[in-house]
């Protein structure tokens, strides 16, 4: 199969951000002594609920903080996009070699909320690891020219998922950091009509170059010239490779793109 380049824009679907956030997240930190909840600022100026920790002076940091429970509704591969700031260490007076610029994401896939109260759990450790995110920008001071801070926005993604839905994690291990805000979507094709056939909303597929199939249906007052009818939904939620079409019945005639008109006499 040749790909086609693709046409209509991606749709996403928000499982989860912080940034509609108007009481306290309520994420669960362990130890109590790494990641606090706090009130903060964007780059623009708008009260954020955010997550900071910065323990560079102390050596052998490994600090947790774990989400609520996500839904997946159905969405097989996830996609996180994080903005978050990071001091950069050599801007710290007599700062230890241990200090860091790099935290970890990972996730944990299960099918019920599950007690993450006590040692064990955070010690077993049970996540997967999405990847290290790194800053692209890291400040040295509070930036007032114009922007209140340098911040970092990351999108990682991963899969594929089965169970009813997920947790994230995110590990620090010696940064001085303040994680922004957190947004977790899946994304979709849109219900688009094309070749005046109707293809229905389709999630994308487990992984990034998955092609997931639609079959289209012909619109009121059309008929089948050629099958099947169906359209190839991408990673990134593009409509690519149309394949069949429909047309207009005898007595009707297009009008406006994809619909089929009477014809008058």
């Amino acid at each position: 199969m040749i790909p086609h380049k693709s046409f209509f824009v991606c749709f996403s679907e928000t499982l989860m951000d912080t940034r509609t956030a108007t009481a306290e997240l309520g994420w669960t930190a362990y130890p109590s002594s790494g990641w606090e909840e706090v009130s903060g600022y964007d780059e623009n100026l708008n009260t954020i609920r955010t997550y900071q920790v910065c323990n560079v002076f102390e050596s052998n940091q490994n600090n947790w903080l774990l989400t609520t429970f996500i839904a997946r509704r159905g969405a097989q591969r996830i996609y996180v996009e994080m903005r978050f700031t990071v001091r950069d260490c050599s801007s710290i007076p007599r700062v230890p070699g241990s200090c860091k610029e790099t935290f970890n994401l990972y996730y944990y896939e299960t099918d019920s909320v599950i007690a993450t109260k006590g040692t064990a759990f955070w010690m077993e450790a049970p996540y997967l690891k999405v990847d290290t995110i790194a800053a692209d920008e890291s400040f040295s001071q509070v930036d007032f020219g114009g922007r209140l801070m340098k911040v970092n926005t990351e999108v990682r993604s991963f899969g594929p998922l089965s169970k009813n839905g997920f947790y994230l994690a995110f590990q620090d291990y010696g940064a001085c950091m303040s994680l922004l805000s957190v947004r977790v979507f899946y994304k979709k094709c849109p219900s688009v009509v094309q070749n005046f056939a109707i293809f229905p909303e389709t999630m994308t597929g487990a992984e990034s170059t998955s092609l997931v199939i639609a079959r289209g249906m012909c619109i009121p007052n059309s008929e089948e010239v050629d099958v099947p009818i169906k359209l190839y939904c991408n990673g990134d939620g593009d409509w690519m490779v149309p394949i069949g079409s429909c047309t207009c019945k005898a007595g009707f005639e297009p009008d406006n793109g994809n619909v089929c008109r009477g014809v008058l006499n």
